[in-house]
């Protein structure tokens, strides 16, 4: 049962890495197949075992491939992308606030407008609005109300960028099959106050908490961590401190993790257990065990429904089922079954529960725990034996977890064994049951010995914050499989001879060196970051960051969740020049986060308010083999008013002996006639990074021409509001090879014997990308 449980997690998984779904009867038919040949083969053992298995390894290849096409037929048509359209629904979750607005999951009821068709969840933002008749004062909205909104849609997307977060699988694993926004200037009206659905009323009771927690906290810094222990909503939390908790290595624990479901499960099942055992006649009812297990199932059930059964609590849910129902019948299933057969639940009931960086980390810590706990049946009882047993676990969850962080994140908390020492029984003993004996009882004074407890935690995990993380480039996963393995080795029972030999496959993973260019070679990489630009350049030991990507909002921007993420993948420890082009928020967006995040031996900005040189025309160095020159501003700009910040974009000019790469950042047509009277002959370029992302106020026809660039690049923002790139601008590069961010994601300029582009989404494309 074991391998054949496997086969059909990898073939779960094999499919979630197709560019394409498979034709579902050539699925069946190759399923036929192979229960034909194992029919045929019933006798010979070894060969229907084998036979077997690959019959559940196509079984679950199919089974994801039937669910996703289900999936993908409940789509909007791309005619519809963009235009108004009237609907009629109910807010379906927690609405979440953001700076300009509130943003929610809304269950399409009905479309009001004509030959329209929509799918049947949908995400909407509604902004607050910046002109008076754009305000909505007074309207607010609350979950299971139905309204009727005028919105404007577009199928998912987000940002393609190596080793990035992927927005569009997220929201295809949640079943949000189009975002957008509800329109201002058009009727908004509340249709009924609530309707009466399960999901609905869970939803409306979640709110009701969340604001009583607000009412009696309302300036407490750290009221969104308790709403998040309770209700599951982690937009509560501010981002300095998710930072806090990153760094300290305990970001599992301030939201509703496996742990939290699973502690609460075994309190309760612990109290009814003791008061069933004070009752004679509820004993011969029942016995206390079982009650106990119904008790403990029931509290995790309720919790998660409280916890708005998000997809990594649902995942723990289903854990606890399979572990319960073995330990109601009495079958001594296994910790391997056991866990097993939870995996098999989980793909079931949600196939895409493998892109999830927590699938790999909850499964694992659960296996590990079973793993190190099997190995320690029968030894001394004792408060001392407890606590090496509590060591001991967070040793092998540690360790055993470090090749999957340095896989999917890259870096790890060297203080995350002691913070968690520290945090997870207080977060999960005394925490999170206060917050949630709160939300049962609303009695304030649980609330403030709540808050009081977690303030003392947070001065202790922001000293354990201030020492170093461990950072070092991805490694690959042949080196990731080696470290799993060297973990296995490593965590075996004391008395395994050679257990060091593990810490000798864990280090190839460790010490993975960063890959860079040869000498003369350089690495142009245009990262996606929506309507604004951030471009990365690697020579053989030099980095040069040439804008930062926009501001997202007052908590987020394309710094802290795409550049830096990028860096630290990359193995980028500091850069040596960091090139602010100008003022505006979509290029110098992210600056502050990269600025905390790296040593900048160089910063180079026509910016006054940044410390560091001016960007001026003339400026020039070598790195490796490698020429690079600024060509505008020139130095005359500076001491002139009324000069627009795009004009005082720093244009950057990379050659070698391959080819050569002009990045324009924001220069308008006044600007490339001066550089085109300025230095003609430094413009021509193999490749060209289109001004102001194919601004109608750019590209003019001689500088196009001057140029003469092959390859084209356009940053752009999918369906932007500035409608870039206009099509007239776009018509002016007929001659040459067109590349766009918001259509090829993340673009790579290969320096390095000749000149090869390469894009992220046609080298990482999955079959739900665009659809």
């Amino acid at each position: 049962m074991r391998l054949n449980i496997l086969a059909f997690a990898i073939g779960v998984g094999f499919l979630q890495l197709q560019e394409e779904l498979p034709a579902l009867p050539l699925v069946a038919g190759l399923l036929i197949g192979v229960l034909l040949l194992l029919w045929l083969g019933r006798r010979r053992h070894t060969l229907e075992r084998v036979l077997a298995v690959l019959a559940c390894a196509v079984l679950g290849l199919g089974w994801a491939a039937w669910r996703a096409e289900q999936r993908l037929q409940d789509r909007l048509p791309a005619a519809w992308e963009g235009r108004d359209v009237q609907v009629v629904g109910v807010v379906a979750a927690l609405p979440h606030g953001f700076e300009g607005g509130e943003r929610f999951e809304f269950d399409v009821e009905s479309v009001e407008t004509a030959g329209a068709r929509l799918p049947e969840r949908i995400m909407l933002s509604w902004y607050r609005g910046r002109l008076d008749d754009e305000w909505r004062d007074g309207l607010t909205i609350r979950p299971g109300e139905r309204w009727r909104f005028t919105v404007r849609l577009k199928r998912p997307h987000g940002n393609a960028n190596p080793h990035g977060f992927d927005y569009e699988a997220w929201l295809f694993e949640r079943g949000l099959r189009a975002t957008g926004y509800v329109r201002p200037r058009t009727v908004a009206k509340r249709l009924d106050d609530f309707v009466l659905q399960p999901a609905y009323v869970i939803e409306r009771w979640r709110d009701r908490i969340r604001n009583s927690f607000f009412d009696v906290l309302a300036d407490s810094p750290y009221v969104g961590v308790l709403v998040a222990l309770a209700v599951g909503d982690q937009q509560a939390i501010p981002a300095t401190q998710w930072r806090l908790f990153r760094l300290a290595g305990v970001t599992h624990l301030m939201s509703i993790s496996g742990l939290h479901v699973t502690m609460v499960a075994l309190l309760f099942a612990a109290l009814v257990g003791w008061l069933w055992r004070r009752s004679e006649s509820l004993m011969l009812f029942l016995p206390a065990p079982k009650a106990a297990i119904t008790a403990g199932s029931i509290a995790a059930l309720a919790y998660s429904l409280i916890a708005g059964f998000a997809v990594p609590t649902q995942r723990t849910l289903y854990m606890l089922a399979v572990v319960a129902v073995a330990l109601w019948s009495g079958r001594n299933l296994g910790a391997s079954r056991s866990l097993l057969l939870a995996l098999l639940l989980v793909l079931l009931l949600d196939p895409w529960a493998v892109l999830s960086p927590g699938f790999w980390l909850s499964f694992a810590a659960v296996g590990l725990l079973f793993f190190v706990g099997t190995a320690r049946i029968g030894v001394a009882r004792g408060w001392r034996a407890a606590l090496a047993g509590w060591g001991a676990t967070q040793w092998a969850v540690t360790v055993g977890t470090l090749p999957l962080l340095l896989w999917m994140f890259q870096q790890f908390s060297l203080v995350s064994p002691l913070a968690n020492a520290l945090a997870v029984p207080l977060v999960s003993f005394v925490i999170t049951p206060l917050a949630l004996l709160f939300a049962v009882f609303s009695w304030p004074p649980l609330l403030y010995l709540d808050h009081w407890l977690l303030s003392a935690l947070m001065g202790c995990l922001e000293w354990l914050a201030a020492w170093p993380i461990w950072e070092q480039p991805a490694p690959p996963l042949a080196a990731t499989l080696v470290a799993v393995l060297g973990v296995l080795w490593l965590l075996l029972p004391r008395g395994f001879p050679a257990r060091w030999l593990g810490l000798c496959l864990l280090l190839p993973a460790l010490l993975w060196p960063a890959t860079r260019p040869a000498a003369g070679a350089a690495w142009v990489d245009v990262l996606d970051v929506g309507q604004g630009l951030a471009v990365v350049v690697r020579t053989a030991g030099h980095t040069l960051l040439y804008d930062t990507g926009p501001l997202y909002s007052a908590d987020s921007d394309a710094g802290q969740r795409i550049v830096v993420p990028y860096l630290r993948a990359q193995g980028v420890g500091q850069l040596d020049a960091l090139i602010v082009t100008h003022r505006d928020k979509d290029h110098s967006g992210g600056v502050v986060a990269v600025q905390e995040a790296l040593p900048i031996a160089r910063t180079l900005s026509s910016v006054p308010e940044l410390v560091g040189e001016r960007c001026v025309a003339g400026q020039a160095w070598d790195w490796d083999g490698v020429h690079f020159t600024i060509l505008h501003p020139p130095v005359d700009d500076y001491q002139r008013k009324a000069v627009r910040s795009n004009n005082m974009s720093c244009v950057l000019r990379i050659e070698n002996a391959f080819g050569s790469v002009l990045l324009t950042s924001d220069i308008e047509a006044r600007d490339e006639q001066a550089l085109l009277a300025r230095a003609a002959d430094q413009l021509r370029s193999e490749v060209l990074l289109v001004p102001h992302h194919g601004s109608a106020t750019s590209s003019t026809p001689d500088f196009v021409a001057a140029v003469g660039a092959r390859e084209v690049i356009i940053p752009v923002g999918y369906r932007n509001r500035f409608q870039h790139p206009r099509p007239e601008v776009v018509a002016r590069y007929a001659g040459s090879r067109l590349w766009r961010s918001d259509r090829d994601g993340a673009v790579r300029i290969d320096l390095a014997s000749g000149l090869v582009l390469s894009s992220y989404r046609s080298e990482y494309r999955r079959y739900w990308h665009g659809r």
